[in-house]
């Protein structure tokens, strides 16, 4: 394994675990053109599994015309019964799409709102305000089911249509989501603008706020090529859930300056280089992404999964 793995530098100010909220399966899809087939979805989520993630979103109960490469969630949900202690979250946009999910199981869902008003109406045909109204009662009905909800705030730290995003704009939008009921909140950089202290300048906010530190998560996209470095700086100020994407799947589908997101495995090095646990298999996950970019007949964008591939071969 020499050479396969970081030296480790453990540093005593940054968090002793972080769990990843690996998100390649729905927002890494999602934006392919090409559809993957139920059964490759599924032994990918199992893939997943097998290499110590311990939270895998699955799959999106949109309409079938709105997201064409998510169209059989009902076919996939149910090929995913027997992986046992790890979290299968979904998104769902409305009531309908709770309905749906929770028909088949689900206990852990996502909610997905805008911080800008340009994007709320490009994603979900409606204000920021008509988009919270909507989520409100699906928060509170799985509140009263006992259901996990994640609330997704996307283009916090820029829009392509309004530009920069004021951070006390995003926070405003923030709290009401996370008012609604929401135990998670996941801070999107959807076009992959932030930088680093614009990242800890949002998160001190949102605490001087009441939002803690241990219900937010980052969701960094590498466009600019800063998503390591915003994940350290959030890490540096506390948070403990990053959302990455295997093999650095993912975009974003209404929002076509956003490129991929932050790879797994790109975060999995810098995390074992800094001695911080994530239960991950990194070369299992390696193999992984290198499996599934052979079905969509390209490589990994993924700077680890390629070096680590080279080295294989």
């Amino acid at each position: 394994m020499t050479g396969r793995l970081p030296m480790q530098f453990p540093s005593q100010d940054l968090p002793p675990r972080v769990r990843i909220h690996e998100v390649g399966p729905r927002d890494g899809l999602q934006n392919e053109k090409t559809v993957v087939p139920t059964e490759i979805k599924a032994e990918f989520i199992h893939r997943l599994a097998d290499a110590g993630l311990s939270t895998v979103e699955a799959t999106s109960f949109v309409r079938p015309d709105w997201v064409p490469q998510l169209a059989d969630a009902e076919q996939l949900f149910p090929l995913l019964g027997d992986i046992a202690g790890v979290g299968l979250p979904v998104l769902v946009p409305n009531a309908r799409g709770l309905e749906r999910a929770v028909a088949l199981g689900a206990r852990r869902i996502a909610v997905f709102g805008s911080a800008t008003e340009t994007f709320a109406k490009r994603n979900l045909n409606r204000t920021i305000d008509e988009s919270l109204a909507m989520f409100e009662p699906v928060v509170a009905k799985a509140r009263a089911d006992k259901i996990h909800v994640r609330g997704y705030l996307s283009m916090c730290f820029g829009d392509p249509w309004e530009g920069p995003v004021p951070v006390h704009q995003v926070v405003q939008v923030a709290k009401r989501l996370m008012d609604l009921g929401c135990d998670e909140l996941s801070l999107g950089d959807t076009i992959g603008v932030a930088t680093p202290g614009h990242v800890q300048s949002l998160l001190a906010e949102l605490n001087e706020e009441g939002v803690p530190t241990s219900a937010i998560g980052v969701h960094f996209h590498d466009t600019y090529g800063q998503a390591l470095s915003n994940t350290l700086a959030a890490l540096q100020h506390g948070v403990t859930t990053v959302d990455a994407s295997a093999g650095g799947l993912g975009g974003c589908p209404y929002a076509k300056s956003a490129t991929g997101n932050l790879a797994t495995e790109d975060l999995v090095w810098m995390l074992d280089g800094l001695g911080i646990e994530t239960g991950v298999d990194l070369g299992r996950l390696t193999a992984t992404s290198a499996w599934l970019a052979g079905h969509l007949g390209r490589p990994s964008p993924s700077r680890t999964v390629r070096a680590l591939s080279h080295k294989e071969s």
